[in-house]
């Protein structure tokens, strides 16, 4: 391996560990986890937030690996609960992982890029929409698709005030998972 795939694997050890409290990591931390000098991890990466926002995408990424593959999960379910049970996956995900979710929903949004995260994400919700809605063409699966995801991820990063716009308090599971339903049937219209 060389020194800077150490850095990263270091640097997602050290972001594991310290859950939500990415802010207390340092340089010296990673060096020393990675058995590198200082200098090596801005002469990779440049500084400390880009290496962490690269980490934090690897993160992501795996997880939207598992979305994916939610068909494999979801055998005899109808596929308004596929998509259900992706979406609760998905929003429990991201409350779960604050810290690591919102860099990189926020780097996407800054800088998106064809295969970032939430274009991903949409990619791994597309079929699951489309098979709720045979009857609708390609470009309003498309349009919905992508209603879904923003709403999603704006009800993440504005929960505070989306709690306070439709009393409802949606840090918590079961008030988040019955938002989601009535989203779900809003949008698709059933």
């Amino acid at each position: 391996m060389d020194h800077k795939e150490t850095i990263i694997q270091a640097t997602i050890a050290l972001i594991e560990e310290n859950g939500e409290d990415l802010g207390s990591i340092t340089v010296r931390e990673i060096s020393k986890r990675a058995g590198v000098g200082l200098g090596l991890v801005n002469y990779h990466f440049g500084n400390k937030d880009k290496l962490i926002e690269l980490c934090v995408e690897r993160i992501i990424n795996g997880i939207v690996e598992q979305f994916q593959k939610v068909r494999e999960k979801t055998e005899g379910l109808t596929s308004f609960e596929k998509l259900e049970y992706l979406g609760n996956m998905t929003l429990d995900f991201l409350f779960e992982h604050y810290a690591v979710s919102r860099i990189s929903m926020l780097t996407d949004m800054k800088n998106p890029t064809p295969n970032d995260n939430t274009h991903r994400t949409y990619a791994a919700y597309l079929p699951l929409v489309a098979a709720c809605r045979p009857d609708w063409d390609q470009h309003t699966v498309k349009r919905k698709t992508f209603c879904l995801i923003s709403m999603m991820q704006q009800i993440f990063l504005r929960h505070e005030t989306a709690s306070a716009t439709f009393d409802i308090d949606l840090s918590q599971k079961e008030n988040r998972r019955a938002w989601h339903t009535q989203i779900l049937h809003d949008i698709l219209e059933v």
